[in-house]
């Protein structure tokens, strides 16, 4: 598969004056926490799969580490800072906007911060209500409650001149984005527009998608708290499944292109027999499709826990062509299909079936944090702060090889992260499940389709 082309120089507002009022080290070995120098950089590309080529150490393959610096360009005193979140529910997205709040205010001293209400509808004139004033005595006990604090929304990213107004308007000069693919899209667009009109506004994203298919980064936050509460959901059905004669239980979950969520969940719970995922084809009918494997499962073990991504098995299905408010296809409901064709086999063989089904979107997305999600959150917001204070812009902060980094946003968005059907993931996927490799009738076709959608990952 051929390289992708990267950049991962950090744009700059300008140069570094201002002394940090964060009083860390200069020395490394003297026992106390040290500023993060921008000479300091994470390998991006750690797997060697030639040895013959050379290894490369310039901005196609460096990232610049993530922290305090000992010099920034903004004057604390002088900073507003706007928050923004946007698109669907995540968990986290409480977590992530009391982390910079709390860094903003704590450690630099900021002491002007606002949240944009309900997404980018937030920053136009026609559709704003009042920014809402933010300070840690605010954003202290929000992270103990699921949704966004702040409201988020979709869409919205293309009036970027009716965003830049009212960040010119009132003075904005650093801008939180927390949001997927889409919103970090917009972020990117608006920085520009910032640019052309000559402000000094540095514009941070902090990449939120549930279905962690983020481009670079290691995972995506709240990634976690939705496996665990998806993995919970599959446990309730596999009780009701096994506890009946041929139960069927049908678990819909996130993963609109990507399989992730459906991928580890099946890993984590070892009580589902089958995956579907968006990158592994699949046939229903045939010797060799779904059904037929699941009438073998049901013969023999008289249950069956199907766990399915949002987008898996879209080819089979009428689409409407459409999008939503955020540019994302609307998908045809590949759960209520498998449930209606899993009655219709059955019916038709005289198969006597209960089928139970599940969708926990909503309540997934709506969680809050566990543990590590909720660390998680807390560094990148911190991060986050720390590379606008020191005139980063046009940059999403993430974790990359369990090191957090700043990476250019037009690098992050260039395109999306797919489970490998090849890869660690999905092969110890399988394990769990007991499925075949594939299930389908012409191998040949299935496996020139998969090839395709790796060249283009």
């Amino acid at each position: 598969m051929a390289e992708k082309e990267y950049n991962f120089d950090i744009k700059q507002l300008g140069e570094c004056k201002v002394k940090s009022p964060i009083e860390l080290s200069t020395v490394v070995g003297d026992c106390s926490a040290n500023y993060v120098r921008d000479t300091s950089f994470v390998v991006r590309q750690v797997n060697v799969f030639d040895a013959s080529k050379p290894f490369t150490t310039d901005n196609t393959n460096l990232l610049q580490k993530a922290g305090p610096r000992e010099y920034i360009y903004f004057d604390p005193k002088k900073v507003k800072a706007g928050i923004c979140t946007c698109g669907g529910l995540c968990p986290g997205l409480n977590d992530v906007i009391r982390a910079v709040v709390r860094c903003l205010w704590n450690r630099y001293g900021v002491r002007d911060i606002v949240g944009f209400r309900f997404g980018y509808r937030g920053l136009f004139q026609d559709t704003m209500e009042e920014p809402l004033k933010l300070t840690p005595d605010i954003v202290d006990e929000i992270h103990k409650i699921g949704g966004s604090f702040i409201g988020t929304s979709r869409g919205g990213g293309e009036r970027i001149r009716d965003a830049v107004d009212t960040i010119e308007k009132l003075g904005i000069n650093q801008l939180y984005v927390i949001g997927g693919d889409g919103t970090q899209h917009g972020a990117l667009t608006i920085a520009r527009e910032v640019e052309r009109r000559g402000l000094k506004c540095a514009v941070v994203g902090i990449p939120k998608t549930v279905d962690n298919d983020f481009l670079l980064i290691d995972r995506s936050f709240g990634f976690e708290t939705a496996v665990q509460q998806a993995k919970e959901a599959i446990a309730s059905m596999h009780m009701e499944a096994r506890s009946q004669n041929n139960c069927v239980a049908v678990v819909k979950l996130m993963g609109r292109e990507s399989g992730f969520i459906a991928a580890a969940a099946a890993l984590a719970s070892h009580e589902t027999n089958f995956c579907l995922i968006p990158e592994v084809p699949f046939d229903m009918e045939g010797p060799n499709g779904f059904l037929a494997n699941l009438e073998r499962r049901l013969k023999e073990h008289h249950h069956a826990v199907v766990v399915v991504a949002e987008g898996a098995g879209q080819e089979l299905l009428e689409t409407s062509g459409t999008t939503d408010a955020s540019g994302n296809k609307r998908l045809a409901d590949i759960g209520i299909f498998l449930r209606d064709s899993i009655k219709a086999y059955m019916g038709a063989k005289g198969i006597p079936v209960d089928l139970k089904y599940c969708d926990p979107s909503y309540q997934v997305r709506s969680a809050i944090t566990i543990a590590s999600d909720s660390v998680y959150c807390e560094r990148l917001g911190n991060n986050a702060v720390h590379g606008a204070m020191a005139g980063k812009t046009e940059m999403v902060v993430g974790l990359v090889h369990d090191k957090f980094v700043y990476i250019p946003t037009e690098m992050a968005i260039a395109s999306r992260n797919f489970v490998d059907p090849e890869g660690a993931l999905w092969r110890d996927a399988l394990d769990a499940t007991g499925q075949p490799i594939l299930m389908v009738n012409d191998i040949d076709a299935a496996k020139e389709k998969m090839k395709k959608m790796i060249q283009n990952s």
